[in-house]
């Protein structure tokens, strides 16, 4: 019994999202010097959330997959976020459900393929973020398919250095 309990606190004290791992909503949380806590607490927030946006924190940073809704339940935004940045591929959606954009980030910036979509699922522009920004070529469409004259071009560091 006594190893029991000895180990029960062990794990408690090495995994403290067992102990204070919970579910609240997003508007119960406030920021302090850019980490999550509950309302009226000083210790920063570890569980999960619930409503338009849920995911969960961890030492009150935004750690593990997210979701975004709009006010009408439709998904708006999915990716994974690793101490409060942005990593992997994310997902935009407008409200209708279609894709709006997709992109991959790295550290919590832009970081490899950018395509973004129409309203009527054409392509409307694609290219490539390095370090979060604009580098290699870069292309627009309007809707119909056809270039957007003067959008395309190559980018490095994020400044046009030819079309």
């Amino acid at each position: 019994m006594r190893h029991a309990l000895a180990s029960l606190v062990l794990a408690l004290f090495l995994f403290p999202s067992i102990a204070m791992g919970e579910t609240v909503r997003y508007v119960d949380l406030v920021v302090r010097e850019g980490l999550y806590y509950k309302k009226f607490t000083t210790v920063p927030f570890t569980g999960k959330i619930t409503g338009n946006a849920q995911g969960s924190f961890k030492d009150g940073k935004k750690h593990g997959p997210w979701v975004f809704h709009w006010a009408n339940g439709q998904l708006m935004t999915k990716g994974t976020l690793i101490d409060g940045k942005e990593v992997g591929p994310w997902v935009f959606y407008n409200k209708d459900g279609t894709v709006w954009h997709q992109t991959t980030y790295k550290d919590g910036k832009q970081h490899g393929p950018w395509v973004e979509y129409h309203k009527n699922g054409q392509l409307r522009q694609k290219g490539t973020y390095k370090d979060g920004k604009k580098h290699g070529p870069w292309v627009g469409y309007f809707e119909n398919g056809k270039v957007v004259k003067g959008f395309a071009g190559t980018y490095k560091d994020g400044k046009k250095v030819s079309d």
